[in-house]
């Protein structure tokens, strides 16, 4: 393993490119009222580059909220659906209603993260069919 890359700085320049990630690829779509992991950030080199204060997050999806839909929520976890989460939108009512297309965003910050993984996950309240994710983005900044 290399050693850790801290931030740096020149006369000419400051480059933050490994302390900037992220992922515009849509993972899955909600089956019903599961939450489900609609995209994951895999931080490359994690441990590789020093966190000094914490790791802000970022995400947004746009969807198609599916049959007897009655409020969605957002969250940001660490690895996966199960693992601890980082920022959580609760359960979001206005506007939610089956056939509607919505946009919606979460943030928050892991101030200590342990992992190289997060997840942007969707859950549909009372979906009786699939809703459907049209664009994603989650977005990290290493500080």
């Amino acid at each position: 393993m290399s050693p850790v890359q801290p931030i740096t700085n020149s006369a000419l320049e400051s480059d933050w490119s490994p302390r900037v990630i992220d992922t515009t690829a849509v993972a899955a779509s909600p089956a019903l009222a599961a939450e489900t992991v609609i995209a994951t950030l895999n931080i490359p080199n994690f441990g590789g580059i020093a966190v000094t204060q914490r790791i802000y997050l970022a995400g947004w999806a746009a969807f198609v909220v599916g049959t007897s839909g009655t409020a969605v929520r957002l969250r940001i976890r660490q690895t996966s659906v199960s693992g601890t989460i980082v920022a959580d939108t609760d359960a979001l009512t206005g506007g939610v209603a089956a056939g509607n297309k919505l946009a919606q965003d979460v943030s928050g910050s892991d101030a200590t993260p342990g992992v190289g993984t997060y997840v942007l996950t969707l859950q549909v309240t009372a979906g009786a069919a699939a809703s459907t994710v049209s664009a994603v983005q989650l977005l990290a900044l290493i500080v």
